[in-house]
């Protein structure tokens, strides 16, 4: 069956309420042997576009994950891109800025990290932290070195998503497709997970006391991502909300988008000129004769 992602897609002047928005969905399997069939076929799939891509060298593809801690972007990028040339896939973890990064503006950091021609560039966090943690911590926005006069604007957070459409839009105009993923887990399902963390003594690394101090902050976490999903999904660079509290349903939803989208670049092997057939010819043939 294929999976319909349109439903997920956050259409421009869409109004976005995450409380009204799925965090479960019928799945698209019907047991696990199935699932881990139709995730290979998608692999597979991935595997020969990405190396379509490759070759044809003209289009990038940026893939952004976000989400609430323990909603499985580890594990999402880990399952799902695991067919992927690691030659021709680059990831990348935003943690909190350096002070070299702090003396730049907020965009500069990821702009480094864009994919090249060619590749799959994926953001584990992104530019999206600074209109989301940094908007429900004020103190960060504090520490970045702005001017008095531009980090106390009213307008601060619209100047930023129109920085980052403005960014995405240039982008796009350059040959990189921007595709965004806000995976969308429950409160409840959270908490379940954070007690697997600490009740499996091979997931306690992963958890950290900062994450329930966050948990706390649920309600504003959920309206910063609910402007920000609202006023920075475009045509050409839209957001998903994956629900995410099934993490096999949501490995195959997030894959089916990338397939969608590599599959509609329409990309062909680059031709070669008879005079280039000619000389592998001549080449095969001293080959041949060992």
């Amino acid at each position: 069956m294929k999976i319909q992602t349109e439903q997920f897609r956050v259409k421009p002047k869409d109004q976005v309420k995450l409380a009204k928005s799925p965090t479960m969905v019928d799945p698209f399997y019907r047991s696990k042997e199935e699932y881990r069939e139709l995730l290979n076929e998608q692999i597979e799939r991935m595997s020969a576009l990405q190396g379509l891509l490759y070759a044809n060298n003209s289009w990038s593809i940026l893939l952004i994950f976000q989400a609430m801690d323990a909603a499985g972007k580890d594990s999402m990028i880990k399952h799902v891109l695991s067919g992927i040339n690691p030659q021709g896939c680059e990831v990348y973890s935003f943690k909190h800025p350096s002070a070299e990064e702090l003396d730049h503006d907020f965009l500069w950091r990821s702009m480094r990290r864009l994919p090249e021609r060619g590749r799959i560039g994926i953001f584990n966090r992104s530019y999206y932290e600074e209109v989301l943690i940094v908007r429900v911590h004020p103190e960060i926005l504090a520490g970045e070195n702005l001017p008095d006069a531009l980090a106390a604007r009213k307008g601060i957070w619209h100047d930023r998503f129109r920085s980052m459409t403005d960014l995405e839009a240039h982008l796009t105009r350059n040959g990189t497709r921007i595709v965004k993923f806000f995976l969308h887990v429950s409160k409840d399902e959270q908490r379940k997970r954070f007690l697997e963390r600490i009740d499996n003594p091979e997931k306690n690394w992963k958890f950290d006391r900062g994450d329930i101090d966050e948990r706390k902050l649920w309600k504003r976490y959920m309206d910063a991502y609910e402007e920000c999903l609202n006023a920075t999904s475009t045509k050409e660079s839209p957001w998903y909300v994956v629900p995410a509290d099934d993490k096999k349903n949501a490995r195959l939803i997030v894959a089916q988008v990338l397939l969608d989208l590599l599959e509609g670049l329409k990309m062909k092997y680059p031709e070669v000129s008879q005079e280039r057939r000619d000389e592998l010819q001549r080449i095969r043939q001293e080959l041949a004769k060992g």
